[in-house]
């Protein structure tokens, strides 16, 4: 199956992760990194708050679209960053980036090319492949260092003259104290060497852009109300040698025979089912993610349901081991299971981040724009959250091409963004919650009968396979398209119940038919209304 619209990458058969970056130099570069100072420019024609993934690819298209204006982008610290989750992009990410002009961005770090989804539930596996473009050639995500990526976007900013970086700390929108007024800019601080704090007001003559990140201690002024914590994500390292052939890394859609399956020689070799791919195990407490960092390092994420954590460490590491092992178990898999007990046993500490979902807000504060996770938050489990916020910026940018800057064009230019965002935010928001909501509820018999017809429904192969990968990668933003395929998979179910003898009797049936439906509906429609609303 082909994606409706096709953008053109780099046709390189290496592509994405070898080559050289034309930006390689600035890496570790830190003359271009200014620290405060009295000679800081008052003002600036744009500002961007956060230089992370989406403010550093923001700031470059900026400066590339606008060679004359000049851009502040303000980040705490432009050391290499370490984080466990944003380490894989899915194609329509990759799209994006090309579109910025970044798609050379993963050359240099150790990415690895990502060809689709292996998914393991019940004893039973199956591929999921990423759509075919229109050369019949299938599209490709890439898995790869967070910081990496970062650093190689921040290079890209380093190397732009209309690009003023700050390391600094952004402590207030300035703005009047009415709560009406535009934002005008912004104050920062950096620490001095008496620990003392020096504060500076920066203005911006046409924009500020909010871009700092999942933790923005700015959202609440777009957006007052509580965000509450879906689970959390547990991360580990997978140390070990590359495999020696790819023969193995692809395969059909729908069930995967046993010859497709990785058969490690010896322990040392990399243990995955099929490597170059993203794996999630459904077996565990939650789901369990293995995708690889480099050609050496495999991460792996456990999901932990509900809001809260064990506070007693060996708790906690107890209950990952016990998720682990459901999710890879000792006789399906038996190199993996030994790495992922001794990855454990062996981890000094276990990182943990929350998983949230916010759902965007309309922007209704004239001379700011949030983006990124600091305007919108999906669970992490599909791995779309760069991809919405890359999007974010191509059509963010195409609207400030067409507008002038009074604030009546501000207005009317970010509500069509809104407008132009929301398709592809609306599928790849929603199914992230709704597939955690179906695949970590372990004590509904509704859910569990949703998920046997989830995994059955995808199992078929045809559009019944591409499609859904089609959302996954963020390649399909139809959420008509994404509800029709929701309540196949749900009727599915209602079949499965229907003709299943053990149920009870058939007036019994129907009622529990019925009521699954009903589950169904209750799981998706809220989160698609609540990404309608701005």
């Amino acid at each position: 199956m082909t994606v409706p619209e096709y953008l053109p990458l780099d046709e390189n058969e290496d592509w994405p992760t070898h080559g050289e970056y034309e930006y390689s130099a600035y890496y570790h570069s830190r003359r271009q990194v200014h620290e405060f100072s009295e000679q800081l420019s008052p003002s600036f024609d744009y500002i961007v708050i956060g230089a992370g993934p989406i403010g550093a690819a923001l700031a470059f298209k900026l400066s590339t679209d606008h060679p004359a204006q000049q851009i502040l982008i303000v980040e705490k610290s432009w050391d290499e960053p370490d984080r466990i989750v944003g380490e894989l992009m899915q194609p329509a990410g990759c799209q994006a980036l090309e579109l910025l002009g970044l798609g050379r961005v993963f050359s240099g770090i150790g990415a690895v090319p990502v060809h689709g989804y292996y998914i393991a539930y019940g004893g039973k596996q199956l591929y999921v492949p990423y759509p075919l473009n229109p050369n019949g050639k299938p599209f490709r995500g890439v898995s790869f260092h967070h910081g990496r990526l970062v650093m190689n976007l921040r290079a890209a900013c380093k190397s732009r003259d209309n690009i003023t970086c700050l390391e600094a700390s952004v402590v207030e929108l300035l703005r009047d104290s009415d709560g009406l007024s535009p934002v005008r800019g912004v104050r920062v601080a950096a620490a001095r060497d008496n620990n003392q704090k020096e504060h500076k007001e920066v203005t911006a003559r046409r924009i500020t852009f909010v871009c700092d990140g999942i933790s923005s201690q700015f959202r609440k002024v777009l957006n007052p109300e509580p965000v509450a914590l879906i689970s959390h994500f547990c991360g580990l390292v997978l140390e070990h040698e590359p495999v020696s052939t790819a023969d193995h890394f692809t395969g059909p859609a729908g069930a995967i025979p046993a010859s497709l399956r990785a058969d490690p020689h010896t322990q040392k070799e990399n243990p995955l089912p099929m490597p170059h791919n993203g794996h999630v195990l459904l077996d565990g407490l939650g789901p369990v993610l293995l995708y690889q960092m480099s050609e050496r390092e495999t991460r792996i994420l456990a999901d932990i349901p509900g809001p809260t954590l064990p506070s007693d460490g060996s708790q906690l590491r107890a209950l990952v081991r016990d998720s682990l092992s459901r999710a890879a178990p000792k006789q399906m898999y038996p190199a993996l299971h030994a790495r992922l007990m001794d990855a454990v046993d062996g981890a000094q500490r276990l990182r943990c981040i929350g998983s949230k979902f916010i759902p965007a807000t309309a922007n209704r504060i004239p001379g700011a724009v949030w983006i990124g996770d600091a305007l919108n938050v999906r669970h992490p489990l599909t791995g779309g959250g760069m991809t919405v916020g890359l999007w974010d910026i191509v059509h963010l940018c195409k609207q400030m091409s067409k507008e002038d800057h009074s604030p009546r064009a501000l207005n009317r230019m970010t509500a069509q963004w809104q407008w132009d965002r929301r398709s592809r935010a609306l599928v790849v928001n929603t199914l992230s919650v709704a597939l955690h909501a179906l695949f970590a509820a372990a004590d509904s018999p509704d859910m569990c009968l949703l998920r046997d017809a989830c995994f059955s429904y995808l199992s078929r192969g045809s559009f019944y396979t591409m499609h859904p990968s089609g959302f996954l990668s963020g390649l399909f933003p139809s959420p008509l398209l994404l509800l029709f395929h929701f309540f196949s998979v749900a009727l599915l179910a209602v079949t499965m119940r229907l003709g299943d003898p053990k149920a009870g009797i058939l007036p019994i049936r129907c009622l529990s038919a019925a009521h699954t439906l009903w589950v169904a509906a209750c799981v998706i429609l809220p989160f698609m209304w609540r990404e309608l609303r701005p």
